[in-house]
């Protein structure tokens, strides 16, 4: 019996010494894991919080890295070792600006502690400031500011008229008259008023006529402005619309005996290419439909890649090339440029042909 009581005592012991074993090293304590800055402006600036701990351990406490998980968040914390029972802190700040609304950001606080990452929470409501002049309106066009410089019609079928308008701003102290100069015959552009009073504003409108633009695909073109009198136009609005043909009035009938594109091949890669050299590649096109396939226009990506169809109307059965040219002048490395053919196919009236290839510069 005496033995028993002896091996159960020294059982107890080592557990004893154990566990006490498990606890030692440092521990870190926090007075609170989260903060809620609450809401407050963006023009307040940075907010700032302190998180508070202690090591409970019994050995120094060493934080080896406080990572935030946003830019905008920048913690600062004890770099020197905590004593047992010694105290630190971690400061977080979170940056604002430019950033309304709710935020949750989490901080990742990694020590030596038995309890080795502990994560942190700060949260708050920006509520956002009034954006200034400059920010509201960022292009400058002359003596005039704003939000862009350029008007983009989007897609537009060949026959539709279409209106936008581009608000101008003048923050100077005096009216500014506004002229227009190099109108192409499809548009209609004017400024309202035509002179725009100082600390006012005024709009660009222009109309966008698809039919008179005569052409398929993207087009580009600018308005260009003139101030006070002034015949100095370097000041210039740009616009831009992807003309459509309109399909949506066929019949049945129609569609069923429609022409159809198809291309031997949609890719080609001229492999290595010496700098200076130009090579070209043949794509050829099939008309597979019922009735005659028109290529309505052939745009290139670059002015170093000429497309050249052998015949812009294709008869039902019919095969014509249409022959892409590579000029590698001044290029070096990787090349990708891309031909758009554009065609009366209603299933597919637009098709990119890619043409790639790796120049090697001369020595």
């Amino acid at each position: 019996m005496k033995r028993i009581l002896q091996t159960l005592f020294t059982l107890l012991l080592i557990a004893a010494y154990q566990s006490g074993f498990a606890q030692d090293g440092p521990k870190i304590a926090f007075e609170k894991t989260s903060h809620n800055f609450g809401a407050f402006k963006e023009a307040d600036g940075v907010q700032t919080t302190t998180f508070k701990f202690k090591n409970t351990g019994t050995t120094p406490l060493i934080l080896s890295n406080v990572r935030a998980s946003c830019g905008c968040t920048t913690p600062k914390w004890t770099r020197e070792p905590v004593a047992p029972n010694g105290s630190g802190e971690i400061q977080v700040s979170y940056d604002p600006k430019n950033r309304p609304g709710s935020f949750t950001k989490t901080i990742t606080v990694t020590s030596n502690a038995q309890n080795a990452n502990v994560i942190l929470e700060i949260t708050g409501m920006v509520e956002q400031r009034e954006k200034t002049a400059e920010e509201k309106y960022p292009r400058e066009i002359g003596p005039l500011r704003a939000a862009n410089n350029h008007i983009s019609f989007g897609e537009l079928k060949q026959t539709a008229i279409d209106t936008k308008e581009l608000e101008l701003l003048n923050t100077s102290d005096k009216a500014v008259k506004v002229d227009l100069q190099s109108v192409p015959p499809h548009l209609i552009a004017k400024v309202e008023p035509a002179t725009i009073p100082a600390k006012g504003s005024g709009k660009l409108l222009v109309t966008y006529d698809a039919k008179l633009a005569d052409t398929y695909g993207f087009a580009s073109h600018r308005i260009y402005l003139s101030f006070d009198g002034s015949k100095d136009y370097k000041n210039s609005v740009g616009v831009s619309a992807t003309i459509a043909e309109d399909f949506s009035q066929l019949s049945p009938a129609q569609l069923a005996n429609a022409p159809a594109v198809q291309f031997n091949t949609l890719e080609y890669d001229f492999g290595d290419m010496k700098q200076g050299d130009k090579k070209d590649y043949t794509f050829n096109l099939t008309n597979t439909g019922k009735s005659d396939l028109i290529i309505r226009n052939v745009r290139s990506s670059c002015g170093c890649t000429a497309a050249a169809p052998a015949k812009k109307v294709i008869a039902a059965g019919e095969t014509a090339p249409i022959k892409v040219t590579f000029d590698s002048r001044g290029k070096r490395g990787r090349q990708s440029k891309s031909v758009t053919v554009i065609t009366n196919d209603p299933k597919n009236p637009t098709s990119t042909l890619r043409i790639s290839c790796n120049i090697n510069a001369e020595s």
